[in-house]
């Protein structure tokens, strides 16, 4: 045990120089064809994503109509449009690079999440600051959650991508 850490468990190259070769996997390469696959298979699952947060906005816009009436159903709707508008956003520039063959890259992503993120508080914040006395918070809420859940609607019905 008082020998340096690299000769008790051998330095990278040591490794490597034992094993002969790189012990980095070899890089997958798609054909076309699986290329399309995968992109047709992500497609099918933005729009199902996409179908069942609206089908979830429906029903929370519904459910707050019915439960206290037209103020908790626009309230509701305020909700559900702070998250699904963004994402409809991002999710429409996804199938655009997914039709158009393109590769996307982390930083992308990583900026359409952003998007979605600050869009969504700065929605909420716009409607806490022009809070008119009609502004139902229990329903916007409520569309709000129902929106960013709406992917158990999938789990339920096993059509998650």
């Amino acid at each position: 045990m008082n020998q340096p850490v690299d000769q008790q468990t051998g330095t990278e190259d040591a490794v490597r120089a034992e094993k002969g070769a790189s012990s980095f996997p070899e890089p997958v390469v798609l054909s076309l064809e699986q290329r399309a696959r995968m992109a047709q298979r992500a497609s099918k699952g933005i729009v199902h994503t996409l179908a069942a947060q609206a089908f979830m906005a429906l029903l929370a816009i519904i459910l707050s109509a019915w439960v206290s009436g037209a103020n908790a159903a626009a309230s509701a709707l305020i909700g559900a449009a702070a998250y699904f508008v963004p994402n409809a956003l991002f999710a429409v520039r996804l199938l655009l690079g997914l039709m158009g063959g393109g590769n996307a890259s982390a930083l992308s992503f990583f900026w359409g999440e952003a998007f979605k993120l600050g869009v969504a508080v700065l929605t909420l914040a716009l409607a806490a600051w022009a809070n008119t006395g009609w502004l139902v918070w229990p329903a916007l809420l409520l569309g709000l959650l129902c929106v960013l859940k709406g992917y158990a609607l999938l789990l339920v019905f096993r059509k998650l991508p």
